[in-house]
C-alpha cells in the first residue's frame, strides 16, 4: 500500500514582534518615558508653587491684620476683636494669639506652637493640625504683644495640585496619541519598502528576473533594493548563459555525434564492411567529440574571454585537417592560406577552434565549391577569414547572426554562438561579403607583448591581404 502523499509544508512565518511594531512601541515608549522624566518633577514643582503661593497669601493677610491690632499688652482677660474684614475668607482662618500660644480671638486651635514660635519677633511658617499655618508677631515698642495666625486646610491647596496634574496628564494622553499617530505613520513608511523587498525576493525565488523596487527614500532600503535589483539582473544573466550553454553544446556535438552514428550503423549493415576501419574511424570522431565537450566547458567556466593567446596558424591548420574527410567525402575541398610569421592572439584557443567549427560546418551544408581559410595581419589585429564558392546569403545580412527563436527572426545557433565567443575575447566577427561567395572574417586582437614590440618598431610596408602567403590545401 502506497503512503499518502504529504503537503508540502507551509512557509514558516519569522519569529518575533514585526518591525511596525516595534516601531511603535520604541516611538510611544520612548514617548511616554520621556513624560514621565518631565511630569515627575513638574508635578511636584507645581505642589510646591501651589504651597508657596498659599504661604505667600497668608502671609500678606496676616501682616494686613497684624498692622491693625493695637500694641498694648493682650492680657489674660483682654477683649480683643480682630478687623471684621479679617473673618470675611472663607477659605482661610484668622486667629489672634498671645506670645504663650493661646489664642485670645478669632478661630484657630485654643493653643499654637506656630504662633508661640512668633514670640521671638519673626514670622514662622508650617503645617499644624492638617493647615497650612503663618504666625506673624504684633510687636510693640519693646516686645511682642500678640502674634496673629493664619491657616487654610492643606486640602485646598493638594485640590487644586490635583486640578494642574488632571491637566497634565489630559495633555500627556493627547501627546501619547500624535505620538501614536506618528509612530504608526513612521513604521509604514519604514516597514513598507522592507515589505515591497520581500515580495520582491519572493518573486525573485519564484524565477522573475525582472524585479523592480520602488525608490523609498530611504538609503538602507533603496540600496538593498539595488542590490537585489543587480542580483536578480546577474542571476537572469546567468540563467541566460546557462540556456545558451545548453542549446549551443547540443548545436556544437549533434552534426558529429549524428555523422558518427551513420558512420557505425552503414559499418553494420553493409556486408563485408572492415569493422575494424569503421571502430577505428569512430575511435577517432568520439575522441573529436570529446575535444568539443572539454572546448565548450572551457568556454563555459571562462564566461569573460580573454583566455590567453593562441597560434592562429596552427588552428588553421587542425581546422582544416579536421574537416577534409568530410569535404572529400562530398568532393570538395579546404584550403589554408596564412601570412609569414602570423602574431598570436589574444583569444582563447578553444575558442577560435569553436568558431572555425562553426564556420566550416556552415560552408559545409550551405555553401559550395573550396573552402578557403585564411589568416593575415590588420592593425593590431589578426583576421580570419572563411569563404566558399556557394550562392552566399541573401536578405539582411545581421540577420545570420541572430539566434532563432519564437521572438525573433534569425538562421540558427551557430553563427551566432560564433560572434558570441569572438565578442567575448575582446574580438569581432562581421560578414565580409554576402553573396556571392560569402565571406565571413574575425578579427581578433594580437598579444599584448606582441603588439606592444610593433609599436617600438618601424611600421613594415603594408603587403596586399594574401600576396606572400604560404598556400596549403587540406586532403
Amino acid at each position: 500500500m502506497s503512503p499518502h502523499p504529504v503537503d508540502p509544508a507551509p512557509p514558516e512565518r519569522p519569529a518575533g514582534r514585526s518591525l511596525r511594531r516595534r516601531i511603535r512601541t520604541g516611538i510611544v515608549g520612548v514617548t511616554a518615558l520621556a513624560m514621565l522624566l518631565f511630569a515627575v518633577p513638574l508635578a511636584v514643582a507645581v505642589s510646591r508653587l501651589y504651597r508657596g503661593n498659599e504661604l505667600a497669601e497668608l502671609e500678606r493677610d496676616a501682616t494686613r491684620i497684624a498692622a491693625l491690632v493695637p500694641d498694648n499688652p493682650i492680657g489674660p482677660t483682654a477683649q480683643v476683636k480682630l478687623p471684621a474684614s479679617a473673618l470675611d475668607d472663607r477659605t482661610a482662618t484668622v486667629g489672634l494669639y498671645r506670645p504663650n500660644g493661646a489664642r485670645v480671638a478669632g478661630i484657630g486651635p485654643v493653643r499654637s506652637s506656630i504662633a508661640r514660635a512668633s514670640a521671638n519677633g519673626r514670622v514662622h511658617q508650617g503645617t499644624e493640625g492638617g493647615e497650612l499655618t503663618v504666625s506673624v508677631p504684633v510687636p510693640s515698642d519693646f516686645a511682642v504683644v500678640g502674634v496673629v495666625r493664619a491657616s487654610v486646610a492643606t486640602r485646598v491647596v493638594s485640590t487644586r495640585a490635583y486640578r494642574a496634574w488632571a491637566g497634565m496628564a489630559l495633555l500627556a494622553l493627547a501627546v501619547l496619541a500624535v505620538a501614536a499617530g506618528l509612530a504608526r505613520l513612521q513604521a509604514r513608511r519604514i516597514a513598507a519598502p522592507l515589505e515591497r523587498l520581500t515580495k520582491a525576493a519572493r518573486a525573485l525565488g519564484d524565477g522573475n528576473f525582472a524585479v523592480t523596487t520602488e525608490h523609498s527614500g530611504i538609503q538602507e532600503a533603496d540600496a538593498a533594493g539595488l542590490a537585489l535589483r543587480d542580483t536578480a539582473a546577474r542571476l537572469g544573466r546567468m540563467l541566460e548563459r546557462e540556456r545558451a550553454f545548453s542549446a549551443d553544446a547540443s548545436h556544437q556535438l549533434r552534426t558529429p555525434l549524428t555523422g558518427l552514428l551513420l558512420s557505425l550503423e552503414s559499418a553494420l549493415a553493409r556486408p563485408g564492411a572492415d569493422l575494424r576501419s569503421a571502430a577505428d574511424e569512430a575511435v577517432a570522431r568520439g575522441h573529436a567529440l570529446q575535444d568539443t565537450i572539454e572546448d565548450l566547458l572551457s568556454l563555459r567556466r571562462d564566461v569573460q574571454g580573454g583566455g590567453g593567446s593562441c597560434d592562429v596558424s596552427a588552428e588553421l591548420s587542425a581546422a582544416a585537417e579536421r574537416w577534409s574527410p568530410q569535404f572529400a567525402a562530398a568532393s570538395r575541398r579546404v584550403t589554408v592560406s596564412v601570412s609569414p610569421e602570423l602574431s598570436p592572439v589574444a583569444a582563447s584557443a578553444a575558442a577560435l577552434r569553436q568558431i572555425l567549427d562553426v564556420l566550416v560546418d556552415n560552408a559545409l551544408h550551405h555553401g559550395g565549391g573550396t573552402v578557403s581559410l585564411s589568416g593575415h595581419e590588420a592593425v593590431g589585429a589578426v583576421s580570419v577569414e572563411v569563404a566558399d564558392e556557394g550562392p552566399g546569403l541573401g536578405g539582411d545580412p545581421e540577420e545570420a547572426f541572430v539566434r532563432r527563436s519564437p521572438t525573433a527572426r534569425g538562421r540558427g545557433i551557430g553563427l551566432a554562438l560564433a560572434r558570441s565567443l569572438a565578442e567575448a575575447d575582446g574580438g569581432r566577427m562581421l560578414l565580409r561579403r554576402a553573396a556571392p561567395h560569402p565571406v565571413f572574417a574575425v578579427l581578433l586582437p594580437v598579444a599584448d607583448a606582441v603588439f606592444a614590440d610593433s609599436l617600438s618598431t618601424d611600421p613594415p610596408v603594408n603587403d596586399p591581404p594574401h600576396s606572400g602567403t604560404r598556400d596549403r590545401e587540406g586532403s
